[in-house]
């Protein structure tokens, strides 16, 4: 660490009126804001990158970004704001979060990771804004993706059907098997019953 010590002369005496005996420069860090931020947005997501300026390459691994973007006649005060997990100098955002025909812009800032113990540093400034507008799904797009929907969808239907009509008949064969074996030998104690009945009877008239 350094020594740092604030010295004023008045009326001719040396005064050191403010002095910091620990001074950790890595402990006090501000970076200087992205650059060269663009963007590319289509009808599924917008892609955002930047690049970050006058950063040493050992704190580029420890760096941690927060991304802002709005509306572009709404105010900043409004705007969506994401802390971005990855130290990669790039983020997506996917089309369900963005309002198709609108125009939106976007920024973003930088500091070292809070999870690095060797360094502490403050946000940066906001980087300059980039512009974009989420792509309209066209209709012949639509068509097509519809055309598939109904082709996949008819594949497991038919084969459902076809399994519903092999159970069906396969349980119709059955059926007809245990009507013929099964079946008269049920119908056998009926008819030997039947025909105790009418010995009694027979034996009734005769008495």
């Amino acid at each position: 660490g350094y020594r740092v010590s604030l010295q004023g002369n008045f009326f001719g005496r040396n005064d050191t009126y403010m002095t910091f005996p620990e001074y950790s420069p890595r402990k006090h860090i501000k970076l200087d804001p992205p650059v060269n931020i663009q963007s590319n947005a289509t009808a599924s997501k917008c892609q955002i990158w930047w690049s970050v300026w006058n950063v040493p390459w050992y704190l580029t691994e420890i760096l941690q970004y927060e991304l802002q973007y709005k509306e572009s006649s709404m105010s900043w005060e409004v705007a969506l704001n994401k802390t971005l997990p990855s130290p990669q100098p790039q983020v997506e955002i996917e089309a369900t979060e963005l309002r198709s025909g609108v125009a939106y812009a976007a920024r973003v800032r930088c500091k070292l990771s809070e999870n690095e113990n060797s360094y502490h540093s403050q946000w940066s400034e906001w980087s300059q804004t980039t512009v974009f507008q989420r792509a309209d799904v066209p209709e012949l797009s639509e068509k097509i993706l519809n055309t598939k929907t109904m082709q996949y969808l008819f594949i497991p239907l038919s084969f459902g059907a076809l399994l519903y009509l092999f159970w069906s008949c396969k349980l119709s064969s059955r059926y007809e098997i245990f009507r013929q074996k099964v079946l008269p030998a049920l119908t056998f104690p009926h008819q030997l019953l039947s025909f105790s009945h009418s010995i009694v009877c027979t034996m009734g008239i005769l008495r």
